[in-house]
């Protein structure tokens, strides 16, 4: 797999195929299993063509049987294999909690650190078409919660390739990556992969000194478009972190862009109460809590299930509108602050339009 240069424009799906296919290229250990990964869509693409090309010991669909496939994933791992296993809707991986929680993240700490489990667990996340109560959740601070798993949400092709790769020949353990779903028809112009680090960890993804947007998955991009509406509009200048690895976040980055602005905003995929947006509360509140000159602001799901009516579910999620609001209220200290905001009603109407569930 070669880096790209600035002109290179590649698509999530892209990245993750690339990745995917190198991985079992690259090492015969390496196997791909979940449901639907053989089907000609191939979990949104990302594997199509794998089991042509690698075959069907390498490359395996499966029932719906979550906890014991991962079972399975996991006794291939502790065997010498690298499963990688997927799910195509994140809420289905409940089913495996056990393996995940009680087996995969503890290993090496009830065995002294003589067994490792390295593998990389793919679930896909975020509203759609409808998807409903129980087809949209995402649970990443669930897992994060969990010493022993490292849960990673990629916001790009950019991080999906520093960050795979590395997952896939490096990391001795679990890796949980949240994979938005509307995210993979989505082009990106790419910049040459950063070396000499490890991508299991925080990016400043945007330089500014008003405020500082904390940010997860989609809602990375979603903070990019409301800062560029905002310089356009207004005097307000935002820097961005992409927090990306929510299990392991950088924490002296965030207080470093929060000693230079004073003001945060958390926006996440998810549920803010016990979640993301409280756990990045808490690294402030906790180390450098001077450093705020005004409540920190966070975003997320509203407090209930997901509707599945469209109308609803444009009320369940933030949107651009309300983010820049939020800034601007955030900035200026108070609600009626004036600015422009952009018209927008529905992130699933500029990301996303329906073409099937897979």
């Amino acid at each position: 797999m070669t880096s790209p240069t600035n002109s290179d424009v590649l698509t999530y799906r892209e990245a993750v195929h690339q990745t995917m296919r190198a991985a079992l290229r690259d090492n015969p250990r390496t196997i791909i299993i979940g449901q639907g990964v053989d089907d000609h869509k191939g979990i949104f693409g990302s594997t199509a063509g794998l089991l042509k090309e690698f075959g069907g010991e390498r490359v395996m669909d499966t029932p719906l049987a979550e906890e014991g496939v991962t079972g399975i994933a996991l006794g291939a791992a502790l065997n010498g294999l690298y499963p990688i296993q997927t799910h195509i809707r994140a809420d289905f991986i409940l089913l495996a909690m056990n393996q995940l929680i009680n087996l995969a993240a503890k290993y090496k700490y009830m065995f002294g650190g003589r067994f490792q489990v390295p593998m990389l667990i793919r679930v896909v996340i975020g509203r759609s078409w409808g998807q409903g109560a129980q087809h949209s959740q995402s649970f990443q601070s669930l897992f994060a919660h969990v010493p022993g798993l490292v849960v990673i949400m990629p916001s790009s092709p950019q991080t999906i390739l520093e960050s795979y790769p590395y997952v896939i020949r490096q990391h001795p353990g679990p890796v949980i990556a949240f994979e938005h779903r509307l995210m993979y028809d989505l082009k990106f112009h790419m910049s040459e992969l950063r070396v000499g680090h490890s991508p299991l960890t925080s990016f400043r993804i945007r330089a500014g000194k008003h405020v500082t947007i904390v940010a997860t998955s989609i809602m990375v991009m979603e903070a990019v478009r409301a800062a560029e509406h905002l310089a356009r509009h207004s005097d307000i200048d935002c820097e961005i972190i992409d927090l990306h690895c929510v299990s392991h976040p950088d924490q002296e980055l965030i207080l470093a862009s929060l000693a230079k602005t004073g003001k945060l905003l958390v926006a996440d995929t998810s549920w803010k109460a016990y979640g993301v947006c409280a756990e990045v509360c808490r690294l402030v509140a906790e180390r450098a809590p001077g450093l705020l000159q005004a409540p920190v602001v966070t975003l997320g799901m509203q407090p209930a299930p997901c509707p599945t009516a469209k109308s609803l579910e444009d009320l369940f999620y933030p949107n651009l509108r309300d983010l820049t609001d939020a800034l601007a209220a955030l900035v200026k200290g108070r609600r009626d602050h004036g600015i422009r905001l952009p018209d927008e009603k529905s992130m699933a109407d500029v990301y996303k339009k329906f073409k099937g569930p897979f």
